[in-house]
């Protein structure tokens, strides 16, 4: 049966990890994940659970593609940082690994290993409706754990972007415009969320 989203894993070091089996709370490492096979999927692990998804759909890439070609440009004009996509082994603690869709890095982090990267200036994530839940709460708060100061939940369907800081109880939902000005001493950029999800669906 083919998988469509994030499935949660059961930890069996003696057989590997079987899908759609109740998840255990401890055990996965970064280690073990590093182990895998490389076989078109994303694994990610948080807090000892490991969560797997296929390759992405056509609409979910265009949507990470599309959002790419608007920050990439701005980050770099104005010395913010690198922009860069999935895959990406982002560790955010030593139990707590992601792939995020689209991140930012600071431009003072001058690295070769995913390793090396502590740090993050921004990360978006597309949903699909069944990495919903983990985008939205468990992911969500591990960025927010990890403090970085924008988190933005992409959402096609309804053409929304949620917007999470650090510090927020519930995030700021946006629809027609959104206004990011990293740095004080930079110009805002400013994204018009009507135009990017009529691309996104076209």
């Amino acid at each position: 049966m083919a998988v469509s989203a994030y499935v949660r894993l059961q930890l069996s070091p003696s057989r590997g990890y079987a899908m759609g089996m109740p998840a255990q709370e401890t055990g996965w490492t970064l280690e073990m994940v590093r182990a895998l096979p490389d076989d078109g999927n994303r694994y990610e692990v948080l807090d000892g659970t490991l969560l797997v998804s296929p390759a992405p759909s056509y609409r979910h890439q265009l949507a990470v593609g599309l959002l790419f070609e608007i920050l990439a440009p701005y980050t770099r004009t104005h010395g913010i940082g690198r922009t860069l996509t999935s895959p990406a082994d982002i560790e955010l603690s030593p139990t707590r690994m992601v792939q995020p869709d689209l991140f930012v890095i600071p431009a003072a982090v001058k690295t070769a290993s995913w390793q090396d990267i502590t740090s993050l200036v921004l990360v978006a994530e597309v949903l699909s409706p069944s990495t919903a839940r983990w985008d939205r709460i468990e992911k969500r708060t591990a960025y927010q754990v990890k403090n970085v100061p924008e988190y933005w939940v992409v959402d096609p369907d309804t053409r929304a972007f949620e917007r999470w800081r650090p510090i927020d109880q519930r995030p700021e939902l946006l629809s027609h415009s959104l206004a990011w000005q990293p740095l004080a001493t930079v110009p805002p950029l400013t994204i018009d969320l009507v135009k990017y999800f009529a691309d996104v669906w076209l």
